[in-house]
């Protein structure tokens, strides 16, 4: 089941609309079970199922059908792929939804070997670590992400005018007074962002635009969330307590005042001290050319 928990983290999310519902999805399916997670922006739905589970309700919903569980589990991945990939398919298969009890019930139509087939994905209310996992800390990464990215183009960006200055300096100019622009000032453009775009730039609506505009990011993200668990696995240490030392680390480094270089190099000593001589400038005591060498080599 840990290969179908992984495989679900780094699926992208699909924007889903059936009938009067828009709803959010990612699945994974292989030839041991499914994994799927469905969300209006309100609740969270998950359902993971093993092979047994798959077969046990084939036979309940479809009795005319007699197939082994990976043929089943085959089927459904035909049908909810080009769904979760918003490929038109007509009559390939129908979708409806239904919340019962604050279960949400997902419903798929169509057929196999010319029979009808039909299932039902019964998704129960996620758990607060699960929707932490999939959504929280990835959105959370994301933002993160694209901070870093703002501040990478806000170097850039002063870097370009430094090189238009020096241009300008040296006697250049512009052929054309339309592609002139003024300096980038990084907090007049975040003061100017936040009052004629931020609006428009933060509304949600019904999730497709994250959809449509995020999801290679997302899954950048959590597909280094996975690598670091793994690693933090096959060190054989908690992630958390892993993260921490990192951090506790990172800190110590950090406050740690700097040594100056001479104080973890000492300089040969000559093996016979000469008489200093007071009566005149002091000299001081010449190095072999071995020893000249091996000094250079420890600055270098």
């Amino acid at each position: 089941m840990e290969e179908l928990e992984q495989g679900l983290l780094m699926q992208p999310w699909a924007w889903l609309e059936l009938a009067e519902n828009s709803l959010l999805a990612k699945a994974y399916i292989t030839k041991q079970g499914y994994a799927l997670l469905v969300s209006d922006l309100q609740e969270v739905w998950h359902e993971q199922v093993d092979a047994s589970v798959v077969s046990q309700r084939a036979k309940e919903l479809n009795k005319r059908l007699t197939a082994p569980p990976e043929a089943f589990l085959c089927h459904l991945d035909d049908l909810l792929r080009p769904l979760l990939k918003d490929i038109v398919c007509p009559g390939k298969a129908t979708f409806s939804c239904e919340r019962v009890a604050g279960a949400l019930m997902l419903q798929v139509r169509s057929e196999l070997s010319g029979l009808p087939f039909h299932w039902t994905f019964h998704c129960v209310l996620a758990s607060p670590s699960l929707v932490s996992q999939h959504l929280i800390r990835p959105l959370m990464g994301t933002s993160l992400a694209l901070q870093c990215q703002v501040r990478e183009l806000a170097t850039l960006l002063r870097m370009k005018d430094l090189e238009i200055q020096d241009y300008q300096e040296s006697g250049a100019t512009l052929s054309r007074d339309r592609l002139k622009t003024e300096p980038f000032e990084e907090n007049s453009f975040l003061e100017q962002f936040m009052v004629e775009k931020l609006s428009e730039a933060c509304s949600v609506g019904d999730g497709r635009p994250f959809v449509t505009n995020l999801q290679n990011l997302y899954m950048a993200v959590t597909r280094q969330e996975v690598q670091v668990r793994q690693k933090h696995q096959d060190a054989g240490d908690p992630q958390t307590s892993s993260s921490a030392s990192a951090q506790g680390t990172d800190s110590q480094l950090l406050n740690q005042p700097e040594e100056p270089v001479s104080s973890s190099l000492s300089l040969p000593v000559p093996d016979k001290e000469e008489p200093t001589d007071t009566s005149g400038p002091v000299k001081r005591p010449q190095l072999s050319k071995v020893k000249r060498k091996k000094l250079r080599g420890l600055f270098s």
